[in-house]
């Protein structure tokens, strides 16, 4: 399967901003997809879309490719093996935003929403440095041989990496305190600030 271009943040129909475009942080993207840990993946089927979490890797070194970890016979993949288009959005919370208006209360977060088909499939070396790269990424330190044992083929056969070209992306972030009326004003009645999550 020959690779697709890789044109991020492409101002289209599919990753242009309607809402908040003064949000938009398309630099921000791989360090977003970095530090996720969950990929939910859109796709349809007919008439019926589905939404799957997914534990997933992404390697900044090689920014257009992405890689998703599942069952062979999953929807999913049998769905990705027939070269239709896939969104994959991975979202992380930064803070909880209260207001002393119930109107502006929010949420601080950098998201990220990629539109991607199925790439090539590696093969089992392939597959293997994958899943030690995907290890590493969410536990950092982890090493192979000293922390747990490496898999085998036959571990490696049971599941599958599949890597994804990235067409498009946007990226969106929120930051910052509430921005009601009466938020900037400390006499004024009732609360406002950020709960921060993940500090």
């Amino acid at each position: 399967m020959s690779p697709t271009v890789y044109r991020p943040a492409t101002p289209d129909q599919r990753t242009s901003l309607r809402s908040h475009p003064e949000r938009g942080v398309p630099e921000e993207a791989p360090a977003i997809l970095s530090a996720g840990l969950v990929a939910h993946v859109g796709f349809a089927v007919g008439d019926q879309p589905y939404v799957m979490p997914m534990t997933y890797h992404y390697d900044p070194a090689d920014p257009r490719r992405l890689y998703l970890h599942g069952a062979h016979a999953s929807r999913l993949m049998q769905h990705l093996a027939t070269g239709a288009p896939i969104s994959v959005a991975v979202t992380l919370t930064d803070g909880l935003v209260y207001s002393r208006t119930a109107k502006f209360h929010s949420v601080n977060y950098r998201s990220v929403v990629c539109f991607c088909r199925a790439a090539e499939t590696p093969g089992l070396e392939g597959q293997r440095a994958l899943l030690d790269g995907m290890i590493g990424r969410y536990f950092p330190g982890r090493t192979p041989g000293k922390d747990y044992d490496p898999a085998p083929d036959s571990h490696l056969e049971a599941t599958a990496f599949i890597a994804l070209d990235i067409e498009e992306w946007s990226a969106k972030a929120r930051r910052g305190g509430p921005k009601g009326p009466r938020d900037a004003d400390p006499e004024a009645p009732g609360t406002a600030g950020v709960v921060v999550v993940g500090a």
